[in-house]
């Protein structure tokens, strides 16, 4: 096959024949491993006029693979297009469905709760973000699950400085009917969440992060740092209250971040441990077996193709999630919310396929081989 790239050239790539062997186990016990799920959208011939429509069977089914590998689901994360195509109504049935699945197969999930109903483009008074807030978390927490508060646009807009997230988060957690994770999305996911925690100064904001931890004993499973700068995130996790967890969010460093220094380690809610599931679900029970070099020999390949995902600019990641999707069989087509899956240019998309067929990650080679071959075509390549 012959791939595009970058320089407009081709370049050769062989198929690989052997995918990896069929898997599933229980969830591991030296870490809780959370993949954050994407959503999978009806092709444009089944949308209404009202907006995108969601392919649940799809959608669904990647939860229960999901599942099936030991591994816990992340409902209406960034990953299912929280704020790029996929609204609150449109989440607020993805975790009613999401969370009914988990219960009848006994699966692991938490759920993003966010402040994404209010109307983007104005700044809303404090009140109005953490009554929106509730209204999330009451949602999730009555569909039986635990939540995640979302790093919010709108509260990163309404807030005048750390008293405001100390207020609002304050609030939030002493309403909550069980533990939930702090969610720390870095401007390079978001650029809309520069200054959160009311600091431009990443060290001072993780103090305001702290403080909230600290002040609010019993209310927070976890904290999930997404800046890709592992040092920050090591030195973090350093000073949580002990039984609070640091999920790594770091898509660039987190076999490193979870295999831990010997001391101290990460759990994980990675938007990489989709596409990667079957690789994560058998490193996680390598380092239940105490053999971190075999856990890092399964995840350290992986690397190269989550950072190739997550290049700038990073929040169009997306793309190559669902793309990998389609090419593994896991979906019938390769179509996004908000028409998404045009984000990302051909030669991308054409390096995303190699570096997983390398990996072994499609199921079904010749399927993978073939769509990929459809897709160059449908965009003027030969392949």
């Amino acid at each position: 096959m012959l791939l595009p790239t970058p320089e407009g050239g081709l370049r050769p790539h062989r198929p690989t024949a052997t995918p990896l062997a069929p898997f599933s186990s229980a969830p591991a016990r030296s870490r809780t491993f959370y993949a954050a799920a994407h959503v999978a959208a009806s092709p444009p011939a089944g949308q209404d006029r009202d907006g995108p429509v969601i392919d649940w069977e799809a959608t669904l089914g990647s939860r229960h693979r999901l599942w099936a590998l030991g591994l816990g689901v992340a409902e209406a994360m960034d990953t299912a297009q929280r704020g790029m195509g996929l609204g609150w109504p449109g989440a607020a049935e993805l975790i009613r469905r999401s969370t009914a699945e988990a219960r009848a197969v006994g699966g692991r999930i938490v759920c993003g709760a966010g402040t994404d109903q209010l109307p983007p483009g104005r700044v809303h008074p404090l009140a109005a973000v953490t009554a929106a807030y509730e209204e999330q978390l009451a949602h999730i927490e009555d569909c039986g699950a635990g939540a995640v508060l979302l790093a919010s646009r709108s509260l990163a807009a309404a807030a005048r400085g750390p008293e405001d997230y100390l207020e609002v988060y304050g609030a939030l957690l002493s309403r909550s009917a069980r533990p939930v994770v702090l969610h720390w999305l870095g401007p390079v996911f978001d650029p809309e969440l520069a200054g959160y925690w009311g600091h431009d100064d990443l060290g001072e904001a993780a103090e305001l992060l702290l403080k909230i931890v600290d002040e609010c004993p019993g209310k927070v499973d976890g904290v999930k740092v997404s800046l890709l700068e592992p040092e920050r995130e090591k030195e973090l996790r350093r000073r949580l209250p002990a039984g609070v967890r640091c999920y790594t969010g770091d898509d660039h460093h987190y076999p490193e971040l979870i295999a831990g220094d010997g001391e101290l380690a990460s759990d994980a809610l990675l938007g990489i441990f989709g596409p990667i599931a079957p690789l994560a679900a058998r490193a996680a029970l390598a380092l239940d077996r105490e053999d971190p070099g075999g856990f890092r020999a399964l995840l350290d390949p992986t690397v190269a193709l989550s950072r190739h995902l997550f290049a700038p600019p990073t929040p169009l990641y997306k793309t190559g999630v669902a793309l990998l999707a389609w090419l593994a069989g896991h979906q019938e087509h390769f179509t996004m919310l908000a028409g998404l899956e045009s984000a990302r240019s051909l030669p991308h998309l054409a390096r995303a396929y190699e570096l997983a067929d390398l990996l072994g990650l499609f199921p079904d080679p010749e399927l993978a081989a073939g769509r990929m071959r459809r897709l160059l075509s449908e965009q003027g390549v030969e392949p």
